[in-house]
């Protein structure tokens, strides 16, 4: 389980039974409060987002049995150890900022999907623009413009 904060965007993987199946229910959301509780065990913390207009929390057992696993989507600059106070406001007010100050923070929030495949795709077509480099120079795409061959001057001394 990661150190969670308040201010923290969150993914919470939840299982949840319906009928004789279970299933993994995703819930993304700010974390708005974390509550220690009289023991380790007691610990808590409260998510929110904004479903079709409506703001829905959760509150889930940080210990639970039934939580797969938490991922940390981004960390906002936050001033307060509760954040009640979004509760009153809507649409961008109710944005916090984002905030990397250390390798350390920035290493908790897990990379998007988008990012992942990014990372994933991006060794091999750098590989293939290596092997198409003298076919690129050769014959210039259709709908740019030609480079302009700059002939060099002899230089004299």
């Amino acid at each position: 389980m990661p150190d969670l904060r308040p201010g923290y965007t969150v993914r919470v993987h939840q299982k949840v039974q319906e009928g004789g199946k279970e299933r993994v229910q995703v819930f993304e959301g700010l974390v708005i409060n974390v509550h220690k509780g009289a023991s380790p065990l007691d610990a808590s913390f409260t998510v929110r987002r904004i479903v079709e207009g409506v703001g829905v929390e959760k509150v889930f057992p940080l210990h639970s049995p039934n939580i797969k696993k938490i991922d940390v989507v981004k960390v906002a600059q936050v001033r307060r150890a509760k954040l009640f106070f979004l509760r009153g406001r809507r649409g961008k007010a109710a944005r916090l900022s984002e905030r990397f100050t250390t390798a350390d923070e920035f290493a908790v929030a897990v990379p998007s999907d988008t990012e992942k495949m990014q990372e994933e795709t991006t060794p091999e077509s750098e590989e293939k623009e290596v092997k198409n480099e003298p076919e690129a120079k050769a014959k210039p795409k259709e709908g740019e413009p030609k480079e302009k061959e700059e002939e060099k001057e002899p230089t004299t001394k």
